[in-house]
């Protein structure tokens, strides 16, 4: 070959090969994909918009409990008689309700986004695709756990069934955003061994506060609609204060992973766990003022958004203590988007 001879490439993407006529497009996205590219910042800028999505569809179903309306639509997946919409008759319960199942809709059309959004990356993301379509079925989860809720009329533990599936898709949710955030920037240092345990401890501790958290309200006052709707058979004030040992147990494994993580490849792990910290003491504030206030619905949907931000937090801190394990085992990828 004469040394002036351009030499092919050796890198290739699939958006490249089905141009060239290599490999033929199999799917909508793969023809899509080869005529379309959408850059990182629509990606990460989509799969933030599907965390906040995640976290209105938390806070609508805590705003249908505390107004009574969970039983507005007494029907699904019609609202009633096979109307999709409520009627005038339904007043405002029917509204309220009506409104939380279109934010669903709304949520579906992010979700789609987001997944159009890492199909058509010229790099592909196949990571964050796949935690992208986890969301989708995620929401098929929840859609249906509705539907079963409004069916068996509120039955508390459903309705707890339908708030740790919504926890799922913002997990879910949190964990496409991070690896979105994640694309193309160099691997990090591994994290020590006693951070990770101490981000696995408080993600698991946090869990464990959020499931204690829906046995009090099945046991609290806000049953979701205003007939008389079965609490669950334990004492709230019991739950309550069980409710509150886990979230000392969480806080403490908080501190003492920021006090840990002082590597200097764990720098992420500590910033993360002090945020971590400030969002838990301010939603610890809320709960006890709440708990003494006797539960105003105000208070009650305040304390399900900081709900959602803990953890999401923790997913995060989490998420940053394994980091490490990028650098370990994804060197190989990260040279090839440099």
């Amino acid at each position: 070959m004469p040394p002036d001879t351009p030499q092919p490439s050796s890198r290739t993407t699939g958006r490249d090969r089905s141009i060239r006529g290599g490999a033929p497009a199999r799917t909508p996205f793969g023809w899509l994909a080869a005529r379309v590219c959408l850059g990182r910042p629509a990606l990460r800028s989509a799969s933030l918009a599907s965390v906040v999505a995640a976290i209105l569809i938390i806070v609508g179903g805590g705003v249908v409990r505390v107004t009574g309306s969970g039983l507005g639509c007494p029907d699904w997946p019609t609202c009633i008689d096979g109307s999709l919409g409520p009627t005038a008759e339904m007043g405002w319960h029917g509204i309220v309700e009506f409104g939380n199942r279109l934010l669903t809709g709304a949520l579906c059309a992010v979700v789609g986004w987001v997944i159009i959004a890492a199909r058509l990356q010229r790099d592909p993301a196949p990571a964050v695709t796949r935690w992208a379509w986890m969301q989708f079925w995620l929401v098929v989860l929840n859609a249906v756990i509705g539907g079963i809720t409004v069916w068996v009329k509120l039955n508390p533990f459903v309705v707890a069934g339908h708030f740790l599936a919504a926890t799922l898709l913002l997990t879910a949710a949190a964990v496409t955003w991070h690896k979105a955030r994640e694309l193309d920037l160099p691997p990090v240092p591994a994290a020590s061994r006693r951070s990770i345990n101490l981000g696995n401890a408080l993600l698991a501790a946090t869990a464990v506060l959020i499931v204690v958290g829906t046995v009090v309200t099945g046991t609290g006052p806000h049953a979701g609609d205003s007939a008389d709707v079965p609490r669950m058979p334990f004492s709230w004030l019991a739950v309550t204060v069980i409710h509150g040992v886990a979230a000392l147990v969480a806080i403490g494994l908080a501190v003492a992973l920021r006090r840990t993580a002082q590597r200097p490849g764990e720098t992420a792990v500590a910033a993360k766990a002090g945020m971590f910290i400030a969002v838990f003491l301010a939603q610890g504030l809320i709960g006890v003022v709440q708990a003494f206030t006797h539960l105003p619905e105000a208070m009650v949907v305040l304390h399900l958004v900081g709900s959602a931000l803990v953890w999401v937090g923790a997913v995060r801190v989490y998420l940053a203590a394994h980091g490490g394990e990028r650098a370990a085992h994804g060197l190989s990828a990260g040279s090839n988007t440099a």
